[in-house]
């Protein structure tokens, strides 16, 4: 599927943080334990730091332990998965489907006791949260 969301980087840089452009644009990831959704516990919807588009709902979030956000499963549709041998390790890469965003990696068959035993592991500067109420 290709992004519906283009932008030159120049576009991008001047409606993202540095610290956006950098994890967003570049793949780049925030340090553990530093984002502001890392123990966020309140009911709404996660959006694309990006482009807005919705990714996930705070009900697949949970506390995993690993300093991100996590979520065992995302709006359907709302993220795509690519091969990442960026580390020397296979691993799967997510980004916003919508704006091609980077928003972290999905692990499979950890044992959490989620319904997809998955972990979509987020960095928080990625998200913006929407209050539900």
């Amino acid at each position: 599927m290709s992004n519906t969301i283009k932008k030159s980087e120049a576009e991008w840089q001047a409606v993202l943080s540095p610290e956006q452009f950098r994890v967003l644009r570049e793949k780049g990831t925030e340090r553990p334990g530093t984002g502001e959704y890392n123990k966020h516990k309140e009911s709404g919807v996660y959006t694309c730091a990006g482009c807005d588009t919705p990714l996930y709902t705070s009900t697949t979030k949970f506390d995993s332990g690993c300093g991100w956000p996590a979520f065992f499963d995302a709006i359907p549709g709302a993220v795509s998965r690519h091969e990442d041998n960026s580390m020397g390790t296979k691993r799967i890469e997510i980004t916003c489907t919508a704006c091609g965003g980077h928003l972290g990696h999905v692990f499979k068959g950890e044992g959490f006791p989620t319904p997809t035993d998955e972990r979509h592991c987020v960095n928080s500067v990625s998200l913006s949260f929407k209050d539900q109420k």
